[in-house]
């Protein structure tokens, strides 16, 4: 962990599954102090007390500062001496953010155009801003204001040379605060049949652990203006349903259809058609680099690039489906199921 050894690391919205996941992993290293910034004291409190109680030896490496990203002031408060910011501070439930939009507005782009304007300000060197597959080809307002969000990522980045910013773009994160699977143990540990809005919606599935490989590749790897994917696998929802009814005894056969929700897709993208054109290809992962060209339209008349990457729109209808026992074989490796399965 060299790359954080005595660094100042800010995570915005970390109270939340990432910020916890973070702290798991850094907390035991050489870096020197991990700030929480979020709006919720409750969690906080509960946060401190829990690190307290797990690394006792270390604990004193989290700072913590209320504040929120659509307060440019608190973002300030808490930016003295920061090295690195990971931007995870989000309104990300789609139906909320359907019947509040201006709310998903506020925070998802305003919030995201106060962090790198604090942050470009107070000298930050790094700055990894974490977005979802529902920005590409939005059609729900969480989807929208993301995608929003990642224009402003683009754009501040082409405004600074001594701040990098970069965006990691990824689908669903197993057993994250109010995602389904916790809903479905919940839903078989009271007898009850698990609810599925549509057998056949296929959706990107990586956990905790993934995301946060994720945005560590893009703090090292990526160029400013840079969104970077993981090539994740994806499974139907009904796999994924089947798969926890057997892990945790449910009953497959009475698997509840409920319909779809407000603002869903059948199916996810995690690079458009359009991204795939210039998309580099790096391993494990996807890079769009940022389009740096200036404002001056009139050379595009009589200049271009006839060169395609012949990489196509990569969904997850179009990438690597699982099956239910390789969905088992992904769950059960998670901690929380572990627990879950234990009984905790």
């Amino acid at each position: 962990m060299s790359l954080f050894k005595n660094k100042t690391l800010l995570i915005t919205g970390g109270t939340g599954s990432f910020g916890n996941a973070v702290l798991n992993r850094f907390l035991d290293t050489d870096i020197g102090e991990i700030r929480i910034f979020s709006r919720d004291e409750k969690k906080q409190d509960d946060m401190r007390h829990e690190f307290q109680v797990k690394m006792p030896e270390v604990a004193d490496k989290i700072k913590f500062y209320i504040g929120d990203v659509r307060d440019i002031a608190s973002v300030r408060n808490a930016m003295h001496g920061v090295n690195y910011i990971f931007h995870a501070a989000a309104l990300k439930q789609v139906p909320s953010c359907e019947f509040f939009p201006i709310e998903a507005v506020k925070t998802n782009v305003l919030g995201t155009e106060n962090v790198l304007v604090a942050a470009i300000e107070a000298g930050v060197e790094n700055v990894v801003c974490l977005s979802t597959d529902k920005a590409a080809y939005p059609v729900n307002a969480m989807g929208t204001s993301k995608a929003m969000m990642e224009k402003v990522i683009v754009a501040k980045a082409r405004t600074t040379n001594k701040t990098k910013i970069c965006c990691t773009r990824y689908g669903n994160v197993m057993c994250s605060r109010g995602s389904v699977i916790p809903l479905w143990i919940d839903q078989i540990k009271s007898g009850n049949p698990i609810t599925v809005t549509d057998p056949n919606m296929t959706r990107f599935i990586m956990s905790l652990d993934e995301a946060v490989d994720l945005v560590l590749f893009a703090f090292e790897h990526g160029q400013s203006g840079d969104i970077l994917v993981q090539k994740a696998p994806a499974c139907t929802i009904q796999t994924q349903a089947e798969a926890v009814c057997e892990l945790f005894g449910g009953d497959k056969n009475n698997i509840k259809i409920i319909g779809i929700r407000h603002g869903e897709k059948m199916y996810e993208t995690l690079l458009t058609n359009e991204e795939c054109a210039h998309a580099v290809d790096m391993g494990d992962f996807y890079r769009v680099p940022c389009d740096n060209r200036g404002l001056n339209y009139d050379k595009y008349f009589n200049q271009g690039d006839t060169t395609r990457n012949p990489l196509e729109q990569f969904d997850s209808n179009n990438t690597q489906l699982l099956t239910v026992e390789q969905t088992k074989d992904i769950l059960s490796s998670l901690e929380y199921i572990k627990a879950e399965l234990r009984g905790n």
